[in-house]
This record gives C-alpha cells, sequence and structure tokens, in this order.
C-alpha cells in the first residue's frame, strides 16, 4: 500500500467559472422555461453545437483584428494531431458551420436558436465572467427588414414577460461593404489627425480596423470618437431603406429606440442593421443583448451566400437584472413529501411514491428513520404542498393521512385520511 506523506491541496472552481448550485439552478430553470416557451412563440427551433471548434471558425468569423480573437480566446494545440483548438467565444460562428456542413439552407430559411456556455479569458467581474452563458438566435437566409424588426419586437416581448421596465434599445446601421469603405477611407484621414491622442489599442487598430477604435472607453479618446465621421452618412439609398423599414416597423410596434451612430459591435462579421438594448441597473455590464444582420457571413466560411441576423443574449446579466425587478420565488423541491413511521411504513411509502409518480406528480420519500417531527420539518422545507403520513395505523387500513402544508390550501380540512387507491387523484384535484 502506497502511504500518502503529503495533503492534498484543496481545489477550487477556476476564477470567473462558476457553481451554480440547486437553488440558483431551480432559478435558471425557471428563466429557462419562460425563454424556451418565447422562442417556440417565434417558431425558432434548437440546434446544439459543440463547445470546442477549429480556431480558425473563430479567426476568420470574428474577426483577426478583433479583442475576442486576439485577447479573450481559450485556444490550445490539440496534443492528437496538432491542430489549434478553441473553446467557443459565441456561437454564431458556429451555428453557421453547422449549417453549411448540413446544408440546413438547402429548401428553405431557418429560425434556430441555442442556448449554453461561451468562454472569454476576461478580467471577472459582475456581469463579466471567464465562462457564461447565452441565448444565441439566430435567422439564416432571411433577408428583409422585417425580420430584423421581429427580432428586436421578440426581445421587447421577453423584458415584458421578464417584467423588466429599465431596458433601452439603441440602433444603428453599419451599411455595405462599399459604404464601410469609404467610410473607412475618410475615418483613418480623421484618426490620422488626432494619432497624438490614440492610446496602444487606437494606435495598432488605425489601419487593421478602424472602426473599432470608435469603440473606445478610453475617456482622453471621446472627443475624437465623437467628431469622427459617421458611417451612417455614407450610407447609401438602398442601405438607408433597409434602415428606415426596420424603423418604421418598430414605430408600428410602439417601441421606442435611439440612433446611436457609434454603436459598431465587437464582432466584424455585421452589415445593415446592428442594435443593443441597455440598462443603467447593472454598472459598468450595461449591455444585456446586443446582435444585427451578418449576410456576408456564411459565404465568408465557405457556405453560398446567403442573407442573415440574430442576437445574443447573456444569460447571467439577464438574471440578474430580472431577480432585481421582479420577486422570484424559489421552486419547491418537489409537490409531495412522504414521511413515515416503521419498517412496513417506510416500504408502503416507496411503493406509494412510484405510484404518485406514475400520476405526474414530483415526489420525495424521506430517506431513512427520523421522528415525524424531524420528517415534517423537512418536508416544509422542501416547499412541498402536501405530506403524505404513512404510519402503522395507514399500513393496517390502507390509506393515507395527507396534510396540505401551505397556508392557500389549508382549510377546514388541513388533514384528512384518504384511501391509498384514491390517493393519486385526491392529489391531482386539489388546488
Amino acid at each position: 500500500m502506497i502511504k500518502m506523506t503529503q495533503a492534498f491541496q484543496k481545489v477550487a472552481a477556476i476564477r470567473g467559472m462558476n457553481d451554480l448550485l440547486p437553488g440558483a439552478s431551480a432559478r435558471w430553470e425557471q428563466f429557462e422555461e419562460i425563454v424556451r416557451g418565447w422562442l417556440r412563440g417565434y417558431g425558432y427551433r434548437n440546434v446544439r453545437t459543440p463547445v470546442l471548434e477549429h480556431t480558425r471558425l473563430f479567426a476568420r468569423g470574428i474577426g483577426e483584428v478583433t479583442d475576442i480573437v486576439e485577447k479573450e480566446m481559450y485556444t490550445f494545440t490539440d496534443a492528437l494531431n496538432g491542430e489549434s483548438l478553441t473553446m467557443r467565444p459565441e456561437m454564431t460562428a458556429g451555428i453557421v458551420r453547422a449549417s453549411i456542413e448540413h446544408n440546413l439552407l438547402y429548401d428553405r430559411p431557418q429560425r434556430v436558436y441555442s442556448i449554453g456556455p461561451v468562454f472569454r479569458h476576461e478580467r471577472p467581474q459582475r456581469g463579466r465572467y471567464r465562462q457564461f452563458h447565452q441565448i444565441d438566435v439566430e435567422a439564416l437566409g432571411f433577408a428583409g427588414p422585417d425580420v430584423d424588426a421581429e427580432l428586436i419586437v421578440m426581445l421587447a416581448r421577453l423584458w415584458k414577460l421578464l417584467g423588466l421596465k429599465d431596458v433601452r434599445l439603441e440602433l444603428n446601421s453599419l451599411g455595405q461593404p462599399a459604404e464601410r469603405a469609404a467610410h473607412r477611407a475618410a475615418l483613418i484621414q480623421h484618426l490620422e489627425k488626432h494619432r497624438d491622442i490614440l492610446d496602444e489599442d487606437g494606435q495598432r487598430r488605425m489601419y487593421s480596423n478602424p472602426l473599432r477604435v470608435l469603440d473606445t472607453k478610453n475617456p482622453a479618446m471621446q472627443e475624437m470618437a465623437d467628431s469622427a465621421p459617421r458611417l451612417f452618412d455614407f450610407l447609401g439609398e438602398e442601405s438607408r431603406a433597409h434602415f428606415d423599414g426596420v424603423c418604421q416597423r418598430l414605430t408600428d410596434a410602439g417601441i421606442e429606440y435611439r440612433l446611436n451612430p457609434r454603436l459598431v459591435r465587437g464582432l466584424d462579421y455585421y452589415n445593415l442593421t446592428v442594435f443593443e438594448w441597455v440598462t443603467d441597473r447593472l454598472g459598468s455590464q450595461g449591455t444585456v443583448c446586443g446582435g444585427g444582420r451578418y449576410d456576408g457571413l456564411v459565404e465568408l466560411l465557405g457556405g453560398k451566400t446567403a442573407p442573415a441576423v440574430g442576437f445574443a443574449i447573456g444569460m447571467e446579466r439577464l438574471l440578474d437584472l430580472w431577480e432585481q425587478s421582479v420577486e422570484i420565488a424559489a421552486p419547491a423541491e418537489c409537490d409531495v413529501y412522504i414521511v413515515h413511521q416503521g419498517e412496513d411504513a417506510q416500504r408502503l411509502a416507496a411503493r406509494v411514491g412510484e405510484d404518485l409518480r406514475d400520476a405526474g406528480l414530483s415526489v420525495i420519500v424521506h430517506a431513512g428513520s427520523a421522528g415525524f417531527k424531524s420528517q415534517f420539518k423537512r418536508a416544509d422545507a422542501s416547499g412541498a404542498r402536501v405530506a403524505v403520513i404513512l404510519g402503522a395505523d395507514e399500513v393496517a387500513s390502507q390509506t393515507a393521512s395527507v396534510k396540505f402544508l401551505r397556508a392557500e390550501e389549508q382549510g377546514e380540512a388541513a388533514q384528512q385520511q384518504v384511501p391509498l387507491a384514491k390517493l393519486a387523484d385526491a392529489l391531482n384535484n386539489k388546488g
């Protein structure tokens, strides 16, 4: 036998990658149920793509001169074959890759969504983690402003479902490639005139990705960024018509918005409509949801030319906002908690529990043996609305004592005797 001579060092979660314990996880399940119902209401279907993808997918799809690709990706070399792999920092590129690989757009456009973890190597703070979760929604193969507007309108519906009031919409258009090229040339000239105030990132991106320089958070560069040529002023007739179509449909839906000419998003694949829903209630991490149109991405990643538009929601930020906005009751662990006394009652409790589950009820049978007082304390803590009591008398008479634990269900007959053969019907009919 090998003798352990050194104490095992305690292992904790990686910084910025958080555990979800049962109480918090139950709130996530509540939230996800709302989200999935909302998405079904607009005809979106679920897709699930791998967490790991080839690094080149993100370098090409997101853009090599972006913060995500340059600084934030978790990338490693596969020891088996030497390939560079990356844990997904966002979902759109993977979903587009899957749609190309499986010919998803062969016969019709697709409305799809995915929910899951993404990974970015950032400094952890409120609303910004190294493993976080996104709701990613993509409308693939749709070209018109009606679908851009539909995505924004459906988001407004989600905020209403969640009881959120302090979320506002910012909107911009990035135009088409030729318009962006003309703006890019004018912007570089502007940046060259202000070279002396550009920080290190600004100097480095002045020629490779000048549009991203305007997205700076550096206070010393704000005046320069505010006075820069606006991409919106370079839009041609078709781009303006598309943007006007989006705005008109938002007005039709009664949705207020603010034109933000500096809104460019952090990914290179966007064109035409871009938008963000923002709030002041989450500190510096105020963006709850962002998205836009990316008509060139499918072709860029090797597919046939196809329009597309979508958005991503940071789940941790939205849950934070939801919990601030409404009182969320902790979900019960079960519908029914079975307490018992004696070996025969314990064996009967196991069979009764299975019968009740067959009837669609969620049931916890108290494990082990303990006094009724201790078991009732545990039953109350579980959040169950009903305690089913089995003892020697109940075993003999093949009945159960039923006690309703919640005040709203307690009446004159707060506790009653029910034949076991009728127990499931009695519990399902109550409430």
